[in-house]
C-alpha cells in the first residue's frame, strides 16, 4: 500500500516522535515487544473488553482456538476530560497496572495484539484533543508504551457525527501511519442494510480528502434491522460499491481495502448470528478477498450459564447455544490456522419470544443520566439500571441494566 505524506508539518511530526521515545524509554518494563505478525492476523483478532473482571484467559482461548491476535478494547479519553491516553477512561496507559500482562500472556504464547480507540460509549481522544498532531500523540504513548504492530480506529456515534473529532482521528491515523512503518491500521465504522450511514460515507470523504489509506475499513453489521448472514453480505457488497464510487478503485482492490466486525450470538437489539452465519460471511470474505474479519467479542463467546432462555443480550456470553471460543475459531480460518478439533459445535435453536409479564415502563433516552434502581423499557423489555448511567443502551456491553423480561 503506499504510503503518503504526513499532514504534520517537519517540527509537529518530531514532536510526536519524540514523545514516542521518551515515552517508550519510561516503560520499558510494562509489556514485552515482539515481532509483528502477518498481516492476515491483525485482521483477524475479535475485541477483548480488556478491563472486564469476568474475561476469559487469553492463554486458553489461544490454545482453544489457534486464534494468535486479538483486539484490546478500548482506548478513551479520560473520563474526567483531557487529552491522554486511558483505557475505558479510567486506567492511564501511563500507570498500567492491568493490561501489560494481558499482552505479555499473549505474546508469551506466540501472538501478539492491537488496540481499539473508541468504541460506542465514553468520550473518545479526537473529541478531547485539538488537532491532529495532538490526537496522534496521545495514542503514539499507547504504541511505544506496548511496543504495538496494529491499532483500529472504532469510530461510531456520537463521534462520527462531529467532523472536528473525526477529523482530528483520520489525520492522527495518517501521523501514526507515517512516523510508524509497517503499522497496521483499521477503521472500523457503523453499518446500515445498506452500507455505511451518511456520517460513514462523510468519514470516507474526509479521508480521500486527506489521501489517507488504511489497510481497511472495516463495517460493523448488526444493531441496524439485519437478518442473518444474507442482510450483511448485502451490506459489504453496498459498501464495497461505496468505496469503489469514493476512492476511484475497482471492486477488488475495494474489497482488499474492507473488512467485517460482527457481534456473535443476540445484538443489543435482539438480532440472532449464529455459528452458520458467521461461516457464511467467511466463505464471502474469503472468496472476495477481504481484509478483515473479526467480531465483538470474545468476552461473549461461551453459552450462558445457565443457559439462556429469556431472549436477553448479555456482555459475558452470546445467548446461544454454543461451544465455548466457536465464534474466534472462524477469525482464525480467516487467518489461516486450521483450529483444534473438539466437541461437535451444537445446533442453534432459536430462542422463543419471551411471554410479556408487565406494563411497559417509559421508554428509555438516550439523553437522560439514570440512576440504579430506574426502570424503563427497551425493544419490548423492561430493563432497570444497577448503576448510573447515561446514553449506555440496555443490553450493550456496558452492563449497565438488567433485563427483567418481556413488557406490553
Amino acid at each position: 500500500m503506499r504510503r503518503l505524506t504526513s499532514i504534520l508539518p517537519a517540527a509537529a511530526a518530531s514532536a510526536v516522535l519524540a514523545a514516542g521515545a521518551l515515552l517508550a524509554a519510561a516503560n520499558t518494563g510494562h509489556a514485552a515487544t515482539t515481532a509483528a505478525l502477518g498481516s492476515n492476523w491483525y485482521g483477524s483478532a475479535p475485541y477483548y473488553y480488556t478491563l472486564d473482571s469476568s474475561a476469559p484467559d487469553l492463554g486458553q482461548v489461544m490454545s482453544a482456538t489457534g486464534q494468535k491476535a486479538f483486539e484490546l478494547a478500548f482506548i478513551l479519553a479520560p473520563s474526567g476530560g483531557g487529552c491522554t491516553p486511558t483505557w475505558d477512561g479510567t486506567d492511564p496507559v501511563s500507570s498500567d497496572t492491568q493490561v501489560a500482562s494481558v499482552i505479555n500472556e499473549v505474546r508469551a504464547g506466540g501472538g501478539d495484539v492491537s488496540v481499539s480507540a473508541g468504541g460506542y460509549n465514553g468520550t473518545k481522544l479526537g473529541q478531547e484533543c485539538g488537532t491532529p498532531a495532538a490526537t496522534a500523540a496521545a495514542y503514539q504513548q499507547v504504541i511505544s508504551a506496548y511496543g504495538l504492530h496494529a491499532i483500529d480506529f472504532d469510530l461510531e456515534e456520537p463521534e462520527i457525527e462531529n467532523s472536528t473529532a473525526i477529523s482530528n482521528e483520520l489525520g492522527a491515523a495518517q501521523i501514526l501511519q507515517q512516523n510508524n512503518p509497517g503499522l497496521y491500521v483499521s477503521v472500523t465504522i457503523p453499518s446500515t442494510t445498506t452500507g455505511a450511514n451518511w456520517f460513514g460515507q462523510q468519514l470516507l470523504n474526509n479521508a480521500k480528502s486527506l489521501g489517507f489509506t488504511p489497510d481497511n475499513f472495516s463495517l460493523m453489521p448488526f444493531d441496524g434491522g439485519f437478518s442473518g448472514a444474507s442482510s450483511q453480505i448485502t451490506a459489504l457488497q453496498d459498501f464495497n460499491s461505496q468505496l469503489v464510487s469514493t476512492f476511484g478503485w475497482s471492486s477488488a482492490t475495494a474489497y482488499a481495502h474492507e473488512g467485517i466486525s460482527s457481534m456473535n450470538g443476540r445484538t443489543d437489539s435482539g438480532e440472532y448470528f449464529y455459528q452458520s452465519d458467521f461461516q457464511t460471511v467467511l466463505n464471502f470474505a474469503e472468496s472476495n478477498g477481504m481484509s478483515r474479519y473479526t467480531f465483538w467479542s470474545v468476552n461473549r463467546d461461551r453459552e450462558c450459564n445457565p443457559p439462556d432462555n429469556n431472549g436477553n443480550t448479555s456482555s459475558e456470553c452470546s445467548s446461544v447455544t454454543q461451544n465455548a471460543y466457536d465464534f474466534t475459531k472462524y477469525t482464525a480460518q480467516f487467518a489461516g490456522a486450521t483450529p483444534p478439533t473438539g466437541s461437535p459445535t451444537p445446533t442453534p435453536t432459536p430462542t422463543p419470544t419471551p411471554t410479556p409479564t408487565g406494563t411497559c415502563a417509559a421508554a428509555w433516552n438516550s439523553s437522560t443520566a439514570y440512576t440504579s434502581g430506574q426502570k424503563v423499557s427497551y425493544n419490548g423489555d423492561n430493563w432497570t439500571a444497577n448503576q448510573w448511567n447515561e446514553d449506555e443502551v440496555p443490553g450493550g456491553s456496558s452492563g449497565a441494566w438488567n433485563n427483567d423480561g418481556a413488557c406490553s
